[in-house]
């Protein structure tokens, strides 16, 4: 039988039925391609995963556990975007393809890669950033570690899939700018530097056509300009129409509608409405992806159960974010015969992955309240309490009493709080911040018998702290940090593991400090992102508002200092070789091992459009011994300092002065240093409908102006009044300047 590798596409082809072809752009089951035996074409399978593997074997209910087989859950992509460690992502892509092999598993649909638009979006947690560069950056390498072992990956939502209420039909009403400085950047990165097998597009609309049938979106962007080469499938049930999304660039319908989209190809081609060629496409990219994803299952494999829990258990120590450490509580170092109170039900009931399809039926499951008491041994007694209930926002009064009595004599406090998983999930968004009302309560009668309280949260997304966080002496942020988490906290807690977290997200001081939340999540059908380019940090830093921590921020047990920066410059903008080098001087100050993360922001000084204050554009994580210094540099491109012109279409670099901030958060920048670059003119050329200030801004326009010498140039206060009318409109004046003068004036324009 012929053999479908990618030398033999077309004669595979050549021997397919109409009927066949179109089969094989559907899948055949809910986790598998279709195959056509008589001519070799197996299916293949693929399967949840984004933190860890939710294969399902058989078909069964789709979204629970009943038959997902035992996998590792490694820390969700909130945890692990905190984390700034390109390399983590990669070794945690490698093993995430170790365990689909031994799976039979072809494709892991994952990672995902949408912007944190707003606080609240249900799915949050399974999503790296509010930043695109920075989710660009750590998803590159996940794909290239799955890939590197023969597994495909599939980058996903595309694109502007943002929220879950309305998920399947809402449309995105955003501008070209912003998604192409916002809400694509990402995808561009990652396929630009790893082509991804697939790329799964979103169930959303975008400014009112679906994702699944959008042209532009998954052929002109994906395909024409960024050079994608893999196949572009479906989110789940995301198909509405499978000929336009076949014309549209969409390959592989998931899961199959069988009883509709395979005939409906079918008919439009025997009737001229879709051109055969278009389905050969796709076919010939199904049966790319087939052969890709063979010597992998040949091979098939197995993986290392422990080695994966150590791996996973690295990644949430990496992952932990300390927020506050108020007077050094921590690290714990509690002294034989002292008392340490564990209060929170999370401590005994661990929430460490969010809900919906991503969720891992665990190899294991390590829980902070046992491997705590392991750790601190026979000479320290832990009491625990519950304190709360974890299905309810009502206070228990007996429970908060009984948590109140074993904290009012203990030597240190530890409160595990948290979302509950009913709170947050694919599937619905959150409505609030807030942790649930019976927890604060809980902390609030906590902090009134004892001073020193030290804070564990698991939450999948930003809740506020600006409420409580006066209560705490310290705050440890450990996301949903997989099924290690419970021994990685209480490593981080003991002071056997340095924090090293940074924010990937911004926590505003209160939700109406989001600018997106007076857009969220829309209604009728639409959601408009009138915010435009400024979600997370760049919202905060243009509005000059406070926030609970910024961007980028994360404490350390030790201390570091930033020295001797190094700024320069080679290549030209208009050569297309601009390229900046950026060297800083990292020094461990303090007495611990540990790791910074140097960042790199962009400030357009004097600029033409609106832009952020500050933009991230480059990081590396740095891992030094006490007293340790190490030269840290980092590269910045074209793109580093470019915006999308909406004039030009396309990204423009305008001449001027760009500041350099360098530090460990958008807000801690204490090094700088401006650098000058030249480019060419963006300025659109002017004619009859230009303003007059845009002719005297024009070198060309203003000569010829000048030499005119009309009354509408009289005097300063008068340009001032009238200097943002069109030329002809100021032609219907007089004023010196007629439209047959204008014409003139027009013709005498050279091309820019």
């Amino acid at each position: 039988m012929p053999d479908p590798e990618l030398a033999d596409l077309d004669s595979v082809l050549a021997e397919l039925t109409l009927e066949e072809k179109a089969s094989l752009t559907l899948g055949s089951a809910f986790w598998h391609t279709a195959p056509v035996e008589r001519v070799g074409i197996e299916a293949i399978m693929v399967s949840d995963g984004p933190h860890g593997l939710r294969a399902q074997l058989e078909e069964a209910d789709h979204l629970g556990l009943s038959s997902s087989v035992p996998a590792t859950c490694f820390p969700t992509a909130s945890a692990l975007g905190s984390s700034w460690n390109p390399n983590l992502f990669n070794e945690v892509g490698q093993a995430l393809a170790r365990e689909a092999r031994a799976c039979g598993v072809s494709v892991v649909l994952g990672p995902g890669i949408n912007m944190k638009r707003s606080p609240l979006c249900g799915r949050n947690f399974e999503y790296v950033a509010e930043d695109p560069w920075l989710a660009g950056e750590l998803a590159t390498p996940m794909v290239q570690g799955l890939q590197s072992l023969g597994i495909g990956t599939s980058l996903k939502h595309y694109a502007a899939n943002n929220q879950e209420s309305d998920r399947l039909r809402v449309s995105a009403e955003v501008d070209e700018r912003t998604l192409r400085e916002i809400y694509l950047p990402a995808f561009e990165r990652v396929v630009t530097q790893a082509q991804p097998w697939t790329v799964m597009c979103a169930y959303n609309k975008v400014n009112g056509t679906y994702a699944s049938e959008h042209h532009w979106l998954l052929t002109e962007v994906l395909r024409d300009e960024w050079g994608f080469e893999g196949l572009v499938m479906s989110d789940w049930g995301a198909v509405h129409d499978r000929v336009a999304a076949l014309a549209a660039g969409l390959d592989l319908e998931m899961p199959p509608n069988h009883a509709i989209s395979r005939d409906a190809v079918v008919d439009a081609i025997r009737e001229g409405r879709l051109d055969e060629a278009a389905l050969d496409t796709a076919v010939r990219r199904v049966l790319r992806l087939v052969g890709q994803a063979r010597p992998a299952r040949a091979e098939g494999g197995e993986f290392d159960v422990e080695e994966h829990h150590r791996l996973a258990h690295r990644a949430a120590l990496e992952s932990a974010v300390l927020l506050k450490n108020e007077g050094s509580v921590l690290p714990l170092a509690p002294a034989s015969g002292s008392t340490v109170a564990v209060i929170g039900e999370f401590a005994r009931t661990p929430r460490f992955q969010g809900a919906g399809s991503s969720q891992v039926n665990p190899t294991r499951v390590d829980v902070l309240l046992d491997e705590l008491t392991t750790r601190l041994g026979s000479d320290v007694t832990v009491r625990f309490a519950p304190g709360f209930a974890l299905e309810s926002v009502d206070t228990d009064s007996g429970l908060q009493e009984e948590a109140v009595a074993a904290a009012r004599d203990a030597d240190h406090v530890l409160v595990c709080l948290g979302l509950p998983g009913s709170a947050e999930s694919e599937g619905f968004d959150r409505t609030s911040m807030d942790l649930p009302a019976n927890q604060l309560a809980l902390l609030d009668a906590l902090a009134a018998v004892h001073d020193r309280l030290i804070v564990v949260l698991a939450n999948g997304s930003a809740v506020t702290l600006s409420t409580w966080e006066h209560r705490a002496a310290a705050v440890l942020e450990c996301w949903l940090s997989g099924q290690a988490a419970g021994g990685a906290a209480a490593d981080l807690l003991l002071g056997r593991a340095n924090p090293s977290g940074k924010l990937a997200e911004s926590l505003p001081l209160r939700l109406a400090d989001c600018a997106a939340s007076l857009n969220f999540p829309g209604d009728s059908g639409v959601v408009r992102y009138g915010e435009g380019l400024f979600i997370g940090y760049r919202n905060y830093d243009k509005a000059e508002l406070e926030v609970s921590h910024p961007f980028g921020f994360g404490l350390s047990y030790t201390t570091f200092a930033l020295a001797d920066l190094d700024v320069r410059v080679g290549g030209t903008v208009a050569g297309g070789d601009l390229a900046v080098s950026v060297a800083v001087s990292v020094t461990n100050t303090g007495s611990v091992a540990g790791a910074e993360v140097v960042q790199v922001y962009v400030r357009d000084v004097e600029t033409t459009v609106a832009r952020p204050v500050r933009e991230l554009k480059a990081f590396t994580k740095v891992w030094l011994e006490p007293g340790e210094t190490q030269r840290a540099t980092v590269s910045l491109d074209e793109r580093s300092f470019a915006f999308w012109s909406i004039v030009h279409h396309r990204w423009v670099v305008e001449a001027g002065e760009f500041e350099l901030g360098v530090g460990t958060s958008s807000r801690d920048l204490p090094l700088a240093e401006t650098v000058t670059l030249d480019a060419p003119s963006i300025a659109a050329p002017v004619g009859r409908d230009s303003t007059l200030h845009e002719w005297l801004a024009d070198e060309q326009g203003r000569r010829l102006l000048l030499e005119l010498d009309a009354p509408l140039l009289a005097d300063d206060h008068l340009v001032s009044v009238i200097g943002t009318m069109p030329m002809t409109t100021l032609a219907a004046f007089g004023m010196g300047l007629d439209y047959p003068t204008l014409d003139r004036l027009t013709s005498q324009l050279s091309p820019n």
